[in-house]
């Protein structure tokens, strides 16, 4: 089937395009992707390619049209095949040269009878139109479009008259699409023209004008909020903790595959034996709790002030909330020595208290260590922003599928489990950080068996 090809639509605010020259004449064979025309905006020049293959079956418009965008201009078929097919308007098409003037018929021996005026041939849009001189002078003068006056002329044929009767009504004022809609709805013309070629754009109304205009191309206005209460609190408090710890991140991932397989045991049985909703996010803040005694180092709070670092044995468990207020970052004070539905439950409540607005201001201070888990989000790795006087905190990444070696030469997919640690190097340096990051990718990969050893309930 025969497919038109469109003049592209170069932006948002391009209504129009000078068709400059074409590359291609009928009966060309051209391939997708082949450049068929070069065209103009007022700003750049562009080359509008075939969108199919096949033969040229017509040109819709010639070079040095102004052709509104989205507006067919050829026709790509198999030879022979009916324009008629791709294009409704193709039988009205313009053709790809203006045919020759027909030469006026010798007079006849004996005139005959007089008859009445036959009415001036109707030229359908996008037909030639025979223009006389004078008439296409008086036109590129005032700025109308011959072609779109009515021709009182012989065959239709345009006269000065005519163009300055068009003039005279503003009927003929070279325009864009959008601009002539408006003008028919107010019965006005446009104060100036600023498109490609003298045509009158949208913005070139007047002022009633501009406003329809607006109407229909309405233009969504900016929001703007103050910039205070929680939400300036929040943006202080990272500003200060980048500028007062000296942040590193490192990254790395661990095997998901028994830590997913352990979460669809417990969601399959919570009801049966009575647990809380286990997430994947609980079992990794069950893991890094019981992994924090071991490594104080991690589990501290720096105070410059007093030159002090404080390394903790207990783990107070901060992690971060998203509520319609902003972040929160409640506190599970003692989380190492919860078994994993005490440590569900409270970490539950704690974010419901935050986005309801009435936690307890008590539980928001006191944390040794944050969980930051973007994983549900499909992020990957992150920089999290250290909170407080801590000296670190732990984002947690989606889970994704990555190739594995097996055994016998070949690869499987696996299921990682991102992980990024950011640490403050004033108080720990690289290598206890990596440890202990590699100490909580060791619990997540063998999860059951730290519950088995450390007791989940």
């Amino acid at each position: 089937m025969a497919t038109s090809v469109q003049m592209p639509k170069q932006g948002n605010t391009v209504e129009e395009c000078l068709l400059v020259e074409w590359r291609v004449k009928p009966g060309d064979s051209v391939k997708t992707g082949e450049i068929l025309c070069s065209i103009e905006t007022d700003k750049a020049s562009f080359d509008v390619e075939s969108t199919a293959d096949g033969v040229v079956l017509k040109l819709l418009a010639n070079a040095g049209d102004l052709v509104p965008v989205l507006t067919d201009i050829a026709v790509i078929g198999e030879a022979g095949e009916s324009v008629a097919d791709a294009a409704p308007e193709a039988a009205q098409a313009k053709p790809d040269a203006p045919a020759p003037k027909a030469e006026a018929p010798a007079p006849a021996a004996a005139p005959a009878p007089a008859a009445a005026p036959a009415p001036a041939a109707s030229v359908q849009p996008g037909e030639f139109k025979a223009v006389s001189p004078r008439a296409r002078k008086l036109a590129e003068k005032f700025g109308v479009d011959a072609a779109a006056i009515f021709g009182s002329g012989p065959e239709g044929r345009v006269t000065s008259k005519d163009v300055q009767a068009a003039v005279d009504s503003g009927s003929a004022v070279k325009a864009s699409p959008l601009a002539k809609a408006v003008m028919q709805a107010e019965g006005t013309v446009p104060v100036g023209a600023s498109g490609i070629g003298g045509r009158a754009l949208a913005r070139d109304l007047g002022a009633a004008s501009r406003r329809a205009a607006a109407t229909q191309e309405p233009i969504a206005q900016p929001e703007v909020v103050p910039y205070k209460g929680i939400r300036k609190l929040i943006g202080d408090r990272m500003l200060q903790s980048l500028a007062e710890h000296a942040q590193l991140t490192h990254n790395t991932s661990a095997d998901a595959t028994g830590l997913i397989a352990l979460r669809k045991i417990y969601k399959e049985n919570a009801e049966a034996v009575g647990l809380p909703k286990i997430s994947i996010n609980d079992l990794i803040c069950w893991v890094v709790c019981q992994t924090l005694p071991s490594f104080p180092d991690l589990n501290a709070t720096l105070d410059k002030a007093a030159g002090t670092i404080t390394r903790n044995r207990e783990a107070n468990l901060a992690f971060a909330v998203d509520t319609p207020r902003g972040l929160v970052v409640p506190v599970v004070a003692g989380a190492n020595r919860m078994g994993l539905a005490e440590l569900s439950r409270t970490m539950v409540s704690h974010a419901e208290a935050c986005r309801k607005g009435n936690i307890n201001p008590d539980l928001l201070a006191g944390g040794t260590f944050t969980i930051s888990n973007l994983g549900s989000f499909g992020i990957e790795s992150f920089t999290p922003i250290i909170n407080g006087n801590q000296v670190a905190i732990l984002g947690v990444c989606a889970i994704t599928n990555v190739p594995a070696p097996t055994k016998d030469g070949g690869f499987e997919f696996k299921p990682r489990l991102g992980l990024s640690l950011t640490y403050d190097h004033q108080a720990v340096d690289g290598a206890p950080a990596s440890r202990f990051l590699q100490a909580v990718a060791k619990g997540i990969e063998n999860v059951q068996t730290t519950l088995a050893l450390y007791g989940a309930f």
